[in-house]
């Protein structure tokens, strides 16, 4: 683990840590603030890079909210420690509605399972606002790596130990577990190359830096259309609309990996129940705007917008989902 990633992940302990220190700050002033929920400016972090598919929703339901409230609402990128360094700023605020989290499936179910000592809890730090999207995983690799399928990529990999490198949108994200998952399954080897972002990692498949990545269809269908990535397989029960002529996993042999990627927009803990419901009504509204539908479909995200309880459901299931799978593959990380 890199001096910048322990450092990281010790801001994030150190903050969680503070939140006994912040929670007068947390419970003052909230209740004056309820019924006029938003009237000041709302800020939407998301725990990794600029450009990649938690960015791409965040901004989507900003511009929505804004429009709809008539309050600024700003999105800031705060990547680090696998989402702890986000999600740690978030937990140090007042639960009042005016700092949100948008994420993904790794911070929000994955890291549980990962990381035993993980600096936050999830499902008792957090308050559930909506499921915003779901997605398959892509496995692709760069034009000129030479296998061209499954199959392929087996042979290559098992007559080449160790030399196939796959990148990720970082430690715990599910293009990392995309990646175990099917080194698992296939019984191959090959060297996971975490970024701070899933469009840092695309971009270097693409320039050929790294071979392969598993990467949310919508971050990767037009490079496989324009002939820039080759699909290797989908991640999905069935093949997906988007593109008909990539097979999944399971028809080549491998129905044990399978990973459908999500994002959700969670806050503090201790929201007051009518922003919660506020919030849910303004975030499923841009959820279901009918512009954000069409360029969510063009990316390959089915729209959920569902209720918090609906969410909080969801998520649970989420996380023993890989508490087993996890468990099953012997993965075990430090934070």
């Amino acid at each position: 683990m890199s001096y910048l990633h322990s450092c990281a992940g010790r801001r994030a302990l150190a903050a969680v840590h503070a939140l006994a220190a912040a929670a007068f700050l947390a419970a003052t002033g909230v209740a004056a603030a309820q019924s006029d929920y938003p009237n000041r400016t709302v800020q939407i972090l998301v725990p990794f890079a600029a450009g990649g598919p938690s960015d791409i929703v965040a901004r989507s339901i900003a511009a929505k909210l804004q429009a709809a409230s008539g309050q600024t609402v700003v999105v800031e990128n705060k990547p680090g420690a696998n989402g702890a360094v986000a999600i740690g700023e978030v937990l140090l605020r007042p639960a009042d509605g005016y700092y949100l989290l948008v994420a993904s499936i790794g911070p929000f179910a994955i890291n549980s399972a990962l990381y035993p000592n993980l600096p936050y809890d999830p499902l008792r730090d957090l308050a559930p606002i909506s499921l915003a999207v779901v997605t398959p995983n892509v496995l692709v690799a760069n034009k000129r790596f030479g296998p061209n399928n499954v199959a392929e990529l087996i042979d290559y990999a098992k007559h080449n130990p160790d030399k196939v490198t796959y990148g990720s949108s970082g430690v715990g994200s599910s293009e990392h577990l995309s990646i175990e998952l099917f080194k698992y399954e296939t019984k191959t080897t090959g060297a996971h190359v975490p970024y701070r972002g899933g469009a840092a990692s695309l971009q270097d498949v693409l320039a050929g830096h790294i071979d392969l990545a598993f990467q949310n269809l919508g971050s990767v269908s037009q490079y496989i259309k324009s002939g820039e990535l080759k699909a290797l397989g989908v991640t999905s029960k069935v093949r997906d609309p988007a593109l008909p002529d990539v097979p999944t996993m399971a028809e080549q042999g491998y129905p044990g990996v399978e990973m459908t990627a999500w994002h959700a927009v969670m806050a503090r803990k201790g929201l007051p129940s009518d922003v919660v419901k506020k919030l849910n009504a303004l975030v499923v509204s841009a959820l279901n705007s009918p512009d954000v539908k069409e360029r969510f479909a063009q990316q390959g995200f089915q729209v959920v917008a569902d209720t918090p309880s609906e969410y909080e459901a969801f998520q649970k299931a989420e996380i023993e989902r890989w508490k087993k799978v996890v468990q099953a593959a012997g993965i075990k990380l430090d934070f």
